[in-house]
């Protein structure tokens, strides 16, 4: 019988964490007692308690990390120390289902492993591949101490939860995972958080094209690559009709901003930041090109990226670099440049541009990805069958 489950994530608020609200929200109809223990959000998700829609969520003060590997240490041990704090607070639970990064929460799972609890690992990124792609290090003392905190993880995992193929692999190979106890738990949209509605062509600033990015603008994430891509379909390639719009935040947005000033893009490109809604609909609603530039790099290559998946819920066509996980997840809704590729990058989207038919197809063929084999209808049953394989 369901019993009660405690998710720890530190890097987002919930229910912003869409992935985690749906975790929740699907153990809940389940029968499970859920409480999530997760930081506090700057605009919204700001209470120290909640309970919303029968989910109690607990949060702390976390000020995220700015600067390099030092900023993260701070940040970390901070939130740490508050999760610690606060399931002490919560008591016995029969699963503790921790989200990383950072993998340091495997020691509050231990501590409440102690106490009868499963362990279940919900593994949202690798981080010894985040570090890689994020730091440009190498593979120095604090990568090899990342790999130590993973293997750690693994070992007190009794069930993993991996967000794709690529990242089970990982889990069986270099985690040494059974494959019974490893199981594929996708991210997917909110559909009804994403229903169309009636473009507007004011938001497309009096250009016949709009291009969209929506995302988290930190530096693995391309945001950089999309810029100097739109350079390119000005100056090299002539094209000025169009206007684009980049929605999202993060550590890296304002430089984002300054590099496009330098490139000169300010009167065509608009940060609208993190925005409503209903606000983000209207531009995924409007938008004729979406932008998909992460990076090839050692993370990007086999992770599934929430803006695919989110473009696809909004039937818009992508341009995307030619990553593993990329062509997993959007098939035919995208194109694909050869990686890291800025020219091709901008030619793909002057064609999209051109061609509004093969717009609507790629559109149409993403939407019914989402609604079907890559629905979370499908995870939520692999969600389950995690929970059902710790015993509890």
């Amino acid at each position: 019988m369901p019993g009660k489950a405690l998710i720890l994530v530190e890097n987002l608020s919930v229910p912003f964490d869409r992935r985690v609200w749906q975790e929740s929200t699907t153990l809940r109809d389940a029968g499970w007692e859920v409480h999530v223990i997760c930081p506090q959000g700057t605009t919204r998700d700001t209470e120290p308690e909640a309970v919303i829609d029968g989910v109690r969520i607990h949060r702390y003060p976390l000020t995220a990390a700015s600067g390099g590997p030092a900023g993260y240490l701070q940040e970390y041990g901070s939130a740490l120390w508050h999760t610690f704090r606060l399931a002490r607070k919560i008591g016995p639970v029969d699963v503790v289902h921790a989200c990383n990064p950072p993998d340091l929460l495997f020691l509050i799972a231990r501590m409440l492993k102690r106490r009868g609890a499963k362990f279940v690992f919900d593994q949202h990124d690798l981080v010894p591949e985040l570090y890689l792609s994020r730091f440009d290090r190498g593979k120095d003392l604090l990568y090899r101490g990342v790999c130590a905190l993973e293997r750690a993880t693994y070992r007190a995992a009794d069930v993993v939860i991996a967000t794709n193929e690529s990242y089970r692999d990982v889990a069986l190979t270099r985690g040494g995972k059974r494959p019974e106890d490893v199981f594929v738990v996708r991210s997917a949209p909110v559909v009804d958080r994403f229903r169309q509605v009636p473009p507007e062509p004011e938001l497309k600033r009096g250009k016949p094209n709009m291009l969209c990015y929506l995302g988290v603008m930190g530096p693995q994430d391309g945001v950089d690559y999309a810029l100097r891509a739109l350079a390119k379909l000005r100056d090299d390639l002539g094209r000025t009709d169009w206007h684009a719009v980049f929605v999202g935040s993060g550590d890296a947005f304002d430089a984002m901003v300054a590099l496009s000033k330098d490139l000169h893009l300010d009167d065509q490109v608009d940060f609208t930041g993190r925005i409503p809604d209903a606000d983000l609909v209207r531009c995924l609603s409007t938008a004729d090109v979406c932008l998909a530039p992460d990076p090839l790099n050692p993370l990007n290559d086999v992770s599934t990226m929430n803006k695919i998946m989110e473009y696809m819920a909004m039937s818009r066509p992508i341009v995307s670099f030619d990553l593993r996980e990329a062509r997993v997840s959007a098939g035919g809704a995208a194109v694909y440049a050869p990686a890291n590729d800025e020219l091709e990058f901008a030619k793909l989207t002057a064609r999209l541009m051109d061609d509004p038919a093969e717009r609507k197809r790629m559109g149409e063929l993403g939407a019914a990805r989402v609604a079907g084999p890559l629905s979370w209808a499908n995870s939520a049953k692999a969600l389950l069958a995690a929970y059902a394989a710790t015993g509890q």
